[in-house]
């Protein structure tokens, strides 16, 4: 009750003050001019027991306030598919289920399987007979008895024989079928195994039993988990704060604990939404995090010297920051303060980064008070 009664004789004198100067009549349009003036006689300065301070100089530690998501490289997300296609025979992979490199993951069927084996299998043989054909050419060769050109024709023959049986082999070994097995077996099978390529979880599952799957559809996805990196988001104002080396303290959407980061790779190139791609490595790695997880960091940029004010002696009004600056005594004896626009930046242990017009180290300005002032001035534009 004590506190209205001082910020209501406030708000008379400001209004007064009002009457003698009419620039200062206005405050919607003047207080974002920064041209407001509120006076004070020397007893209302001690009743709110009011204080100034000057512009001072500070190391602050910057920081750059980013988002970003949790991701993992290239290289630990796999897209499983079948490389020739076919009908999805046997899986039994679920989200979230752990895997092992070189576990099966799917069998698929088809019939195409059973040709490319029996085409390797008959190019095997001809191959046989082409080679038992070059080396009886050569030896006719040695004693003159042939034409050079059946000797070409036939070390041709083979060489092409032995281009096809390596392009099959490979096809094979594409499916997982043992090129070497299947010769000495003879065994043709409708069926193959599919592979995890890597350690990880199944992610994503595409396909059911019996659905025909082409070479360009992805069954399953597989992520290991265990080298996750934070993915940041960064504005063009801000790239060029950041560099290697620079550490990162990152908060996930379902924590109130802060992790560390690092930042590891500046991206080069600024895409449509005038942001680059910033990638940190995490500290402490956790198996227990997930891609795609959002997250919200600070990137820390360094010390620099910086204008400060206690935090306290900037207040805000209708979404613009503003200071109280003392001026000039009046012939009553009495003390005008001029509330200034100001803009803010870094706020570390109490003090925050100011700049306002005509700021100068001999300026005085309104800690204890600030928002006793804010408060007659808000009272007065209410009446307004």
């Amino acid at each position: 009750m004590k506190k209205s009664f001082y910020i209501l004789t406030l708000a008379i004198l400001f209004v007064g003050c009002s009457k003698e100067d009419k620039s200062a009549s206005k405050l919607d349009n003047k207080a974002s001019a920064g041209t407001t003036r509120i006076e004070l006689t020397p007893d209302q300065i001690q009743t709110i027991a009011l204080t100034t301070t000057h512009i001072s100089r500070m190391a602050l530690s910057g920081a750059v306030h980013v988002n970003g998501h949790l991701d993992v490289p290239p290289q630990n997300l796999v897209s499983v598919s079948a490389p020739f296609g076919g009908f999805l025979k046997n899986t039994n992979m679920l989200e979230g289920k752990r895997v092992k490199a070189g576990e099966v993951v799917a069998v698929m069927e088809n019939a195409e399987y059973i040709q490319l084996q029996q085409d390797y299998l008959e190019l095997s043989s001809k191959g046989q007979l082409a080679k038992v054909e070059l080396e009886r050419q050569e030896a006719l060769a040695k004693e003159n008895v042939n034409a050079q050109k059946s000797l070409q024709q036939a070390k041709a023959d083979y060489e092409t024989i032995e281009a096809r049986t390596a392009g099959l082999k490979a096809k094979l070994r594409m499916i997982n079928i043992d090129p070497a097995k299947l010769q000495a077996g003879k065994d043709l099978g409708s069926t193959i195994n599919l592979l995890a390529p890597i350690n990880g979880y199944v992610t994503e599952i595409n396909a059911n039993i019996g659905k025909y799957v082409s070479p360009t559809d992805v069954i399953m996805k597989i992520v290991d988990s265990e080298h996750l990196h934070a993915e940041l988001i960064v504005f063009e104002k801000d790239v060029m704060k950041l560099k290697v080396g620079q550490k990162v303290r990152f908060v996930l959407a379902n924590e109130t604990s802060a992790r560390m980061a690092t930042v590891h790779l500046v991206g080069r190139e600024i895409n449509e939404h005038r942001t680059v791609q910033v990638h940190c490595h995490l500290d402490d790695e956790d198996a227990n995090l997930l891609p795609g997880m959002f997250l919200s960091a600070d990137v820390e940029t360094g010390t620099e010297q910086a204008d400060v004010l206690p935090s306290k002696a900037v207040v805000e009004y209708e979404g613009q920051k503003y200071v109280f600056a003392a001026r000039s005594e009046t012939t009553s004896g009495n003390q005008v303060f001029e509330m200034i626009a100001a803009t803010t930046g870094v706020e570390q242990n109490g003090f925050v980064e100011v700049n306002f017009p005509g700021m100068t180290e001999d300026v005085m300005i309104v800690v204890d008070g600030a928002f006793d002032l804010l408060g007659s001035v808000k009272n007065t534009a209410g009446e307004d």
